[in-house]
């Protein structure tokens, strides 16, 4: 994935769908039928309708914005719009007038389609043909009367997860600023473990070894994490939360783990709980098990947790708590589909961006939340997405489900991840 920095974009909405166009007055403006607007392909809620008139299309400029992560202010005096962000790691500011059909960039007069007009109390803004300029992509749907919008490319936190047979993908490294080394379990016996039948430390081939691989990354400035993986299929994750001797143990090994091979981080992948038995009470025995595993851990050792999203059957995962005791929470927005459905069948967009609003309005910062990404489950086409929604909630980043996925069907994964964000 390429590492240079390109970085926000700004006067996203200064798109064009058309050349032509006069300056509009509020009272020109005439509805139109029905126009949907996509971002990433995923639809945007306007609390004014978009609309068409001579040729020229009008959203409201503060949806769209934020959506691109555009800061926007009013002026009422003026009747101005102020939107500042970054275009290619530049401040950018941009100053849009009601009636106007100059905008200004950076002190820099830049000719409209149209003018802005104000509608119900909202600033509507016309879609003009500055797209290759400020990098987002446009396509209109004259059938389906539907504007699409691709966002351009943005530095983010990447992680991923690099599993046992994961090596031949270790060229994808350094274009990550995390790696989850998916090493080590708590077993069904309740005891941790870096030699388990699924998830170990592997075997050394000549002078490459587990800590030589962890050392690499580490000296790339990037966060080797280790990955602790427990189930609660049978009752084990519980009995291990509830049991001092069985906890005290595992955290200790996680401690020795660290220690021994290097990592700067630990990822808890505890799975299954609020299934069966009671949430409140399985959220209460794992926030306590994070509090007494941070407490143990050396204050530069990294804490993360990956949970399932809230829109799932496990509800044994108190959000608000977790995020406000570990460094950031991966939130595994996937397996929506029916068990037994093939590969490539992409995760609903619609349920991942529920899972992404639920985990905000419980209380985990925007700046502590990684979308996780089954790359199992998504293509090319797909993941961006995904990664849209990521950026659209300005998010601390995304985390992928696996390393060894990205080339398992083809390149189109790493093309597509590459094109739509670049490590922070």
């Amino acid at each position: 994935m390429a590492r240079k920095h390109i970085g926000k974009t700004i006067a996203a909405t200064l798109i064009g769908l058309s050349l032509l166009g006069t300056t509009v007055n509020i009272g020109d403006v005439h509805a139109a039928p029905a126009i949907s607007v996509k971002l990433d392909n995923v639809a945007l809620q306007f609390d004014a309708a978009p609309r068409v008139d001579k040729g020229v299309t009008y959203v409201p400029f503060r949806t769209v914005g934020e959506a691109l992560g555009i800061q926007i202010t009013w002026n009422s005096k003026t009747q101005t719009v102020k939107a500042v962000g970054s275009v290619k790691g530049q401040a950018t500011e941009v100053l849009l007038q009601v009636g106007n059909t100059s905008a200004t960039v950076n002190g820099t007069k830049v000719k409209l389609a149209a003018a802005p007009v104000q509608r119900e109390g909202r600033v509507l803004i016309p879609l003009s043909s500055f797209s290759s300029q400020f990098g987002v992509g446009v396509k209109w749907d004259q059938a389906t009367r539907t504007v699409s919008l691709v966002s351009p490319q943005r530095e983010m936190h990447l992680r991923a997860f690099y599993a046992v047979r994961a090596f031949h993908e270790i060229d994808l490294v350094p274009s990550m600023n995390s790696i989850a080394f998916g090493w080590s379990r708590i077993d069904r016996n309740g005891q941790f473990t870096l030699q388990g039948d699924e998830y170990y430390l592997p075997e050394a081939a000549g002078e490459v070894t587990p800590q030589t691989i962890v050392a690499d990354a580490a000296d790339q400035n990037i966060i080797p994490y280790l990955m602790v993986y427990a189930l609660d299929g049978q009752g084990e994750l519980t009995k291990v939360l509830s049991d001092s001797s069985l906890r005290d143990k595992s955290i200790q090994g996680i401690n020795e783990a660290v220690t021994e091979n290097g990592f700067g981080g630990v990822v808890l992948d505890f799975e299954g709980l609020g299934f069966k038995l009671d949430a409140k009470q399985q959220q209460k025995l794992l926030n306590d098990y994070v509090k007494q595993l941070k407490a143990s851990l050396p204050r530069d050792i990294s804490i993360s947790l990956a949970v399932p999203p809230l829109n799932s059957a496990y509800k044994g995962y108190d959000y608000k708590t977790l995020a406000s005791l570990a460094d950031d929470l991966i939130i595994m927005a996937y397996q929506y589909n029916p068990a037994g459905t093939k590969a490539q069948v992409p995760e609903p967009n619609s349920l991942v961006d529920q899972a992404i609003q639920l985990a905000l309005n419980a209380g985990v910062p925007k700046d502590k939340l990684l979308l996780g990404i089954n790359l199992n489950s998504e293509t090319g086409t797909s993941v961006d997405d995904k990664l849209g929604l990521a950026k659209r909630y300005d998010l601390k980043g995304a985390a992928f489900w696996r390393l060894g996925l990205f080339r398992e069907f083809n390149n189109q994964m790493v093309d597509a991840v590459n094109s739509s964000v670049i490590k922070e």
